[in-house]
């Protein structure tokens, strides 16, 4: 994908140093990179995925924020051990040092000095302002917004300090300002589009940061170009003078460029079955990396009815309830379909290990409560008592003339394919039929409003995909199933909770567990929701993923985090001599 033909140029360049040999010694004495091989100063990066904006904040997709985080900062983030290191932020804030207050309703950050953004406009407590503005406004729809929804302020103490008060007491003030959904955007570019232009400024497709490299070249769902940001605090120790990123293709095409042919340097989310990723390592040019952070691959159910609108045209509305999936007794016996192990075992192998459990990681937030169980006679009793039988002799069951026939939609990937064929035999087998549906990741993924195939409109019956808590501290993932956070498009679309399922009891819970300051406490409130959530059927996880890229031998520098995109610590990537 990256190769290029280079016989022509190198037939000029040969020539001409043979009738100027002079010249051409002299130019490589006074520069030394003219002898240095251009590929040591490119970084190639492959994305099956392709990143279709780069403002993470109007965004679902890890691709975006990856892609994003290149060029984009937030005031610090979490290592893989879970401690938080500073980005923007002069010190991490504690009860100590009195940047966290004692009674847990406000939070103050002191930002580094003398910071710039790529296009040397100075890096002030404003730009955080403007960015908690932008996130907030609901005309932007922001996909960041539930975050920030417990803030009360952001006022700025000094050019070089801000202070966050919260509505209530909030131990979870580490999610604001940090990691993936905390990244700063720049008040200069961005404070006229908090509202619904919010999509049309420029900066969505060439970002202005403060991280190591900077846009030159963004072509959505295809290719972004970075070359060193000349402002950033350490732009002398960068290791590339260019990072070319490309979009399209597979993911098993990825693992290839990288680990057989060296076209590429990185392979991003190599969702490939286990044994292929195994085979082509063997040929000895790059290396897989993997990490089990918060991951799971799971299957959700729709609440709403996807085929029923309302007079504006809005499908999956929370007016319609699903005509069978709103029953817990079909949701149940669907769940007893799935054969899970089967799943783990020949498809993921050693990148993927079953979980009955929504939160994963930390581990004090596993329940222990939880389990699964593939039993087809089972489930096809649940729909038995529930009034679901074949009465016509289709082999489709139906109830009151309506037939339990569903659609299954998941992103274009031959992993994702193989799992939903081996879903639809099963459930074919207790009598529900199965249309499978597939979309490109850019597509699904892309949050754009216009577009009726993105995860958040969610016009099908069940869909699958991967995702995790960003950050060690769960509130924010279990958000994602609280009433409030139901996409609609009167919000734009912007909400996180796309199964449309809405429990007051599980709402109550996760206040409490937002106010609660004893450690804990808030562990057997979380372990409460995530039961709730498994054994209401929200959602079917099916096994906790393990986070596998491929690297270069070459490569250098490189660390995985489960709270952050890779791309994190890009400034430390080297390419070894």
């Amino acid at each position: 994908m990256f190769k290029r033909s280079l016989f022509l140029p190198l037939l000029i360049l040969s020539l001409s140093c043979t009738l100027l040999f002079s010249a051409c010694h002299q130019q490589t004495a006074n520069n030394p990179r003219a002898t240095t091989n251009s590929n040591t100063e490119t970084l190639k990066l492959l994305y099956w995925q392709a990143p279709t904006i780069l403002n993470p904040h109007l965004s679902t997709g890890f691709k975006d924020s990856e892609a994003s985080r290149i060029t984009l900062e937030p005031l610090a983030s979490f290592n893989e051990k879970g401690e938080l290191v500073p980005f923007l932020a002069a010190e991490i804030p504690t009860i100590e040092n009195g940047g966290v207050a004692r009674d847990g309703k406000s939070v103050t950050w002191k930002l580094k000095k003398d910071i710039k953004w790529s296009d040397g406009t100075p890096f002030t407590a404003k730009d955080v302002i403007a960015t908690y503005n932008f996130i907030t406004n609901p005309k932007t729809g922001s996909t960041s917004a539930g975050n920030y929804e417990i803030v009360k302020s952001v006022e700025a103490i000094d050019p070089h300090t801000v202070k966050i008060t919260f509505k209530q007491v909030n131990p979870a003030w580490s999610l604001v300002f940090v990691g993936t959904e905390g990244m700063i955007l720049p008040a200069h570019l961005y404070e006229k589009y908090s509202n619904e232009t919010a999509r049309q400024t420029p900066a969505n497709l060439l970002p202005v940061g403060t991280g190591p490299y900077k846009v030159v070249e963004f072509k959505p769902g295809d290719t972004a170009v970075y070359e060193p940001n000349s402002f950033f605090r350490e732009a002398d120790k960068l290791g590339f003078q260019r990072i070319e990123l490309k979009g399209g293709g597979d993911a098993t095409s990825a693992a290839r460029a990288v680990l057989q042919t060296e076209e590429a340097d990185y392979a991003y989310n190599l969702q490939v079955e286990a044994k292929v990723l195994s085979d082509l390592e063997k040929a000895g040019q790059g290396r897989l990396i993997s990490s089990f952070g918060s991951l799971i691959e799971r299957v959700l159910f729709n609440f709403s009815d996807p085929n029923q609108a309302t007079p504006e045209g809005e499908r999956s509305s929370i007016k319609f309830p699903h005509p069978f999936l709103s029953d817990v007794k079909v949701r149940e016996a669907l769940s007893l379909a799935v054969d899970r192990d089967t799943i783990a075992t020949q498809l993921y192998g050693i990148t993927g290990k079953t979980t009955p459990n929504f939160i994963v990681m930390p581990s004090e937030y596993n329940s222990p409560n939880t389990s699964y169980e593939f039993n087809l006679e089972k489930a096809k009793k649940l729909l038995d008592d529930a009034g679901w039988k074949d009465s016509n002799g289709d082999g489709t069951r139906d109830k009151n003339g309506v037939e339990m026939k569903l659609v299954f939609q998941t992103t274009v990937n031959p992993l994702r394919q193989k799992t939903q064929e081996i879903i639809k035999q099963s459930l074919q087998a207790i009598g529900v039929g199965v249309e499978l549906k597939t979309i490109d990741a850019s597509i699904f993924f892309s949050s754009d409003p216009a577009n009726d195939d993105t995860v958040e409109k969610f016009y099908a019956d069940l869909q699958m995909y991967t995702t995790g808590n960003n950050s060690p501290d769960p509130k924010a993932y279990f958000k994602t199933f609280t009433c409030s956070e139901i996409p609609q498009k009167a919000d734009g679309w912007s909400g996180d909770n796309y199964a449309r399922y809405c429990n007051p009891e599980y709402d109550k819970l996760w206040q409490a567990f937002s106010q609660e300051l004893n450690p804990e406490k808030r562990r057997e409130i979380a372990i409460k929701m995530n039961d709730m959530l498994i054994n209401d059927f929200v959602i079917i996880p099916l096994v906790h993923r393990a986070d596998v890229v491929a690297i270069s031998n070459s490569l250098s520098g490189f660390e995985l985090t489960p709270w952050d995109r890779n791309t994190w610590n890009i400034k430390d990537w080297k390419r070894s001599k």
